[in-house]
């Protein structure tokens, strides 16, 4: 990408507050890292949880930290000497409660230790807090939201979902959202918990409403995704956020460095005859349940399919007795893959994932199809564009993995004409994020722009107030 910054930029101060949860802080820093390499003579502040940074910049992560960068860690919420109740979503409320005046602590520190005044504010989108913040501090705020169009445009729409539909049981589960434009094909029983089932009262679904109802406020709201994949949601975005960019894949628009290949799994696919191996991981958050996880064991095994699976150590407990021994001619299980590398890698010819966003970015962009048992949040919408609206992938039948089922997906895949149309889909959508990311693509434009309203020059009044 071409530098943008074309002089000095003695007052520009950027604060960037980051969500420490689940995948949203990483990718964060990732497009911090790559504003302060086109900008860097504009000081970044990265505000997170001391955890979260820790993992983020730890020696394992090949994470290197721009000069330009300060990082900060702010209070995570939990008091001195509490004990866990082991109430889902704990370390959540207690987080959120502590986090407005967490992070106005943490600025006051940045600019008395800079000397200098914030001129932009951008944090997960998860932060509705921070419109009041940046109108306080009379500058932008730049809204970041790690999933895809069509998750944030149902957290947008939920009003008007709950609306049409009812809560709790009252809407078919298999009604369709046809109010939505581009979501004809999305059922009632896909929705993140919070929007018309589940607790809604919970601090996350609060938070979730109190985003959607928020973002409009926003300057700017960026995601990872690419304009191409989700046309008509994306167009009605537009139409309702004030700048709505979409400047994904993240793994093309700022490529990370290779990372380390501990467990030879490259070396291995080497080996492999091309579009002949089955990539397993379901992420860094879930885990299938231990009778799943045996379920999957079985059907790699009966079915004879090569196979890399991502497993933690711990976990490996759960396979069935002698599997390691009976496969080790068809698969490795290793405790850490190298997943883009991986995806990368012509011997794969399936990917079988949680439907994470992360994940389906980076699997559109090694062109590999995918079997879905999505878990929660927006898995089961990611997992109904990938089978029914991108035709790209097919989730596993009931949502849980069993023997006969992941065979069946297997032979789709591998075996049916089915499979082959969904092979050169996903090539198509791989050739299109390609071209997004581009010198003239949608996605390097849309950067471009993040970057030029990330760092203009001194503090400027916002878009809204």
């Amino acid at each position: 990408m071409p530098e943008t910054d074309t002089g000095t930029a003695a007052g520009r101060h950027v604060v960037v507050l980051a969500f420490p949860f689940g995948t949203h802080a990483a990718p964060l820093f990732s497009i911090t890292n790559q504003l302060a390499i086109l900008s860097p003579n504009t000081l970044f502040s990265f505000l997170n949880i001391s955890k979260s940074n820790k993992s983020i910049f730890s020696t394992n992560s090949n994470n290197i930290l721009e000069p330009s960068i300060k990082v900060y860690d702010v209070w995570d919420g939990v008091p001195d000497g509490y004990q866990f109740l082991g109430k889902p979503q704990e370390d959540i409320e207690l987080f959120m409660k502590a986090a407005p005046e967490s992070f106005k602590k943490g600025i006051m520190k940045a600019v008395a230790e800079t000397g200098k005044e914030v001129t932009c504010l951008v944090t997960d989108a998860f932060f509705w807090f921070g419109a009041e913040m940046a109108e306080e501090m009379k500058v932008a705020w730049m809204a970041f939201w790690t999933s895809s169009p069509v998750s944030i445009s149902v957290h947008f729409y939920t009003d008007s979902i709950r609306e049409t539909f009812g809560v709790e049981g009252k809407a078919g589960e298999n009604e369709t959202l046809n109010l939505i434009p581009g979501m004809s094909k999305v059922q009632i029983r896909d929705l993140p918990e919070g929007i018309t089932f589940g607790n809604l009262e919970s601090v996350f679904s609060q938070m979730s409403h109190k985003m959607g109802i928020t973002l409009v406020k926003a300057d700017t709201v960026f995601l990872n995704s690419f304009e191409e994949l989700e046309p008509v949601i994306t167009s009605d975005l537009n139409s309702k956020f004030n700048k709505f960019l979409s400047i994904g894949p993240f793994n093309l628009i700022s490529p990370p460095k290779p990372t380390p290949d501990s467990y030879g799994c490259l070396d291995w696919l080497q080996k492999q005859r091309p579009e002949s191996v089955a990539y397993i991981s379901f992420g860094s958050v879930a885990t299938p349940p231990p009778h799943e996880l045996v379920a999957l064991a079985e059907a790699l095994e009966s079915s004879k399919i090569h196979f890399i699976w991502s497993l933690k150590e711990h976990l490996k407990v759960n396979l069935p007795n002698g599997f390691l021994e009976r496969t080790k001619l068809n698969g490795i299980v290793v405790a850490w893959t190298p997943q883009m590398e991986v995806l990368a890698n012509s011997a794969i010819g399936v990917f079988i994932t949680h439907c994470g966003w992360n994940s389906v970015m980076e699997s559109i962009v090694g062109g590999v199809p995918m079997i879905c048992r999505p878990f929660f949040g927006d898995q089961m919408l990611n997992g109904r564009m990938v089978e029914d609206v991108w035709e790209i992938g097919v989730k596993v039948e009931s949502g849980i993995l069993s023997k006969t089922g992941v065979i069946e997906c297997l032979n789709k895949i591998f075996s049916h004409e089915k499979g082959k149309k969904m092979r050169e889909n996903v090539k198509a959508l791989k050739e299109l994020a390609k071209s997004a990311t581009g010198p003239n693509g949608s996605s390097f434009k849309n950067f471009t722009a993040l970057a030029e309203l990330v760092t203009r020059r001194g503090k400027f009044q916002p878009l809204v107030g």
